[in-house]
């Protein structure tokens, strides 16, 4: 015999009680380890992690230059949002400070619109510099995949242009473009980014151009660029102004030969930009962390102001043995 069911079509079992927030005190004491679930899910239930101590309405407003101290100790670090939020929070009890640390994602906002102050302007003279651009990886595996499976479509870089002074080995310009932006298109960009007289600028053959030697010739400066192999001396039809020192560096190469002219032009020294790209790759990250191209231009800035931190407080010194 079958026997009506006057109840739900679908009985469902009882919803468990919701559980309480955690009070500020418990807060502060999980914050340090915001990288571990228990935080996270702790800041979930207190509304996507709201500032503690905050009493509502509008939020504090932090300065730029304490936004710059959080982010350059994530780059130095190599640490992401939350981690550096715990960082400082830790930071600050141990040295026993009573300020409120910014919530990860005031970083994250403010990072967009963050001012970086200009990189200091170097001392003792005109700068020689030494002009090179790199990768820096955004999306995508790492080589090892790449080279087994291929590249992946979502594979994006990233182009720093970088312009260091070969005497103290100082960065003292840098640009973030898209890695479809030539090497030679943002050279005078970086000149324009340099306030110091400057004396000369070696840089390889990517920046072989009339237009190169046109913007370094405008800055009273020689420049020591190789030209290419069967590089023509006649400038483009419709140029007026022709700039003399490329034809002027065919007609020496092939009077003397290419490794005398580099002897004479002093054109090594433009391996102190590979140097300085290295040290950004190994001292901060052969990638960036951020998504957007706001804040990956300000984490490239805080990066290069760090490294030049580095760079003042001493540079290794070779000797020759034997």
């Amino acid at each position: 015999m079958i026997h009506a069911w006057d109840g739900p079509a679908h009985p469902q079992a009882p919803r468990p009680e919701a559980e309480a927030p955690l009070p500020d005190h418990e807060l502060a004491r999980l914050q340090p380890r915001a990288g571990r679930a228990r935080c996270d899910h702790a800041l979930d239930r207190r509304g996507g992690g709201r500032r503690l101590g905050a009493a509502g309405g509008k939020g504090w407003r932090y300065s730029d230059m304490a936004i710059l101290c959080a982010l350059s100790l994530r780059a130095v670090f190599g640490l992401t949002l939350r981690q550096t939020q715990g960082f400082l929070h830790d930071l600050t009890r141990l040295l026993g400070l009573e300020i409120t640390v910014p919530h990860y994602s005031t970083f994250s906002r403010r990072a967009a619109t963050l001012t970086v102050p200009k990189l200091a302007r170097p001392s003792g003279g005109p700068l020689h510099l030494a002009v090179d651009a790199t990768g820096l990886k955004v999306h995508g595996e790492g080589e090892w995949k790449v080279r087994v499976h291929g590249p992946n479509r979502r594979r994006v870089w990233r182009k720093l242009h970088l312009a260091v002074d070969t005497r103290t080995g100082a960065l003292v310009a840098h640009a973030l473009t898209a890695s479809e932006v030539h090497d030679g298109a943002e050279l005078e960009g970086l000149l324009a980014r340099t306030d110091a007289p400057i004396a000369a600028v070696c840089a390889d053959k990517a920046y072989d151009s009339f237009d190169c030697h046109a913007a370094i010739l405008a800055r009273d400066a020689q420049p020591v660029i190789p030209p290419r192999k069967g590089a023509a001396i006649l400038p483009p039809p419709g140029r007026k102004e022709v700039p003399p020192t490329r034809g002027a560096a065919v007609d020496r190469i092939a009077e003397v030969g290419r490794d005398t002219w580099k002897a004479e032009t002093g054109y090594h020294r433009r391996s102190l930009a590979e140097t300085a790209m290295l040290r950004y790759k190994t001292l901060i990250s052969p990638s960036l962390r951020s998504r957007t191209f706001d804040r990956q231009k300000v984490e490239a800035a805080v990066a290069v102001r760090c490294i030049n931190r580095f760079t003042a407080l001493d540079m290794p010194r070779s000797i020759r043995i034997g």
